[in-house]
C-alpha cells in the first residue's frame, strides 16, 4: 500500500510542475483540449444514440418482460459505456502524445533539467510515438473487450469490470507515459517490463491516480501536462527509489 501512495504522489509532483513552468505546462494543455473535444464529441454521441443501439443488438429481448428486457439491455448498455472510456482513455493519451510531442517533449526535459539531467539523450523521436500510440490503441482494445464481456455478470459485472479496466488501463497509461525518460537512457521495452514489475504498487499508484483524473469530466485535458512531468518522476524513481523516497 505504501507503494501505491508513493505513486499516487508523484502524479501530485507533476501537478507540481505548475509552480516551477506554468507557461510550459500551459503548452501542454493545446493539444490535449484539441484530442480532448474530438473524443468528447464521440462520447457525447454515443450517449445519444446508446439506448437504441441496446436495442438493436438485443433483438431476442423483445418479447420477454419488461423488467428482464430493461436489465438485460441496462447491462449491455454499462458494458458498452466502459468499454468506451477504457478506448477513449488510451486513445486520448496515444493521440495527445502524438500530435503533441514537441510540447510534451518539452516538458518530461524541464523535470530532468530540473532534477539535475539536463544532457540526457532523448532518443525518441515522432515516428516512434507514433508506433507506440499505436501498441498503445491496440492493448487498449483488448482490456476494452475483456472488461465488456465482465460487464455482462449479472448485479457484480458493471463494479468489477470498472475496477478492471481502471487498474489495466492504468498500468497502460503509466507505461506509456514513463516510456519517454526510460527511453531516454536506453531502456527498452523489455527492460521498462522488469523496472515496472519491480515496483508494481508505484507503476498502479501512478496510473490509476492518472486515469481517475481522466474520468473527471475535462480532466483528462488539465491533468496530461501534469501526467508527463510526473511520469518523468516516476520513470527516475524505478531507477533510483531510495532517492525519490527519501525527497
Amino acid at each position: 500500500m505504501r507503494e501505491f501512495v508513493v505513486g499516487v504522489g508523484l502524479l501530485g509532483r507533476g501537478f507540481a510542475s505548475w509552480r516551477r513552468r506554468p507557461g510550459l505546462m500551459a503548452l501542454g494543455l493545446i493539444p490535449a483540449a484539441i484530442v480532448g473535444l474530438l473524443l468528447l464529441s464521440g462520447i457525447v454521441t454515443l450517449a445519444i444514440t446508446l439506448p437504441g443501439i441496446t436495442v438493436a443488438v438485443t433483438p431476442f429481448a423483445d418479447g420477454w418482460p419488461s423488467l428482464w428486457a430493461t436489465v438485460i439491455r441496462a447491462t449491455i448498455g454499462t458494458a458498452m459505456v466502459g468499454a468506451a472510456l477504457v478506448l477513449a482513455a488510451v486513445s486520448f493519451t496515444a493521440l495527445t502524445l502524438i500530435v503533441g510531442e514537441p510540447f510534451y517533449e518539452r516538458i518530461w526535459r524541464s523535470v530532468e533539467r530540473d532534477l539535475g539531467d539536463a544532457d540526457i539523450d532523448a532518443g525518441y523521436g515522432f515516428w516512434r510515438s507514433v508506433r507506440d500510440g499505436l501498441f498503445l490503441f491496440v492493448r487498449g482494445v483488448a482490456i476494452a473487450v475483456l472488461a465488456a464481456l465482465i460487464g455482462f455478470i449479472p448485479v457484480v459485472g458493471g463494479v468489477l469490470a470498472t475496477v478492471f479496466a481502471v487498474v489495466l488501463t492504468g498500468w497502460l497509461l503509466a507505461d506509456e507515459l514513463s516510456s519517454r525518460a526510460l527511453t531516454a537512457r536506453g531502456i527498452d521495452y523489455e527492460g521498462r517490463r522488469r523496472l515496472m514489475r519491480s515496483h508494481r504498487g508505484r507503476v498502479l499508484g501512478f496510473g490509476v491516480a492518472t486515469q481517475l483524473c481522466f474520468m473527471i469530466p475535462f480532466g483528462a485535458v488539465a491533468t496530461m501536462p501534469a501526467a508527463v512531468a510526473g511520469s518523468t518522476n516516476l520513470a527516475r524513481s524505478l531507477l533510483e527509489p531510495r532517492r525519490v523516497e527519501a525527497g
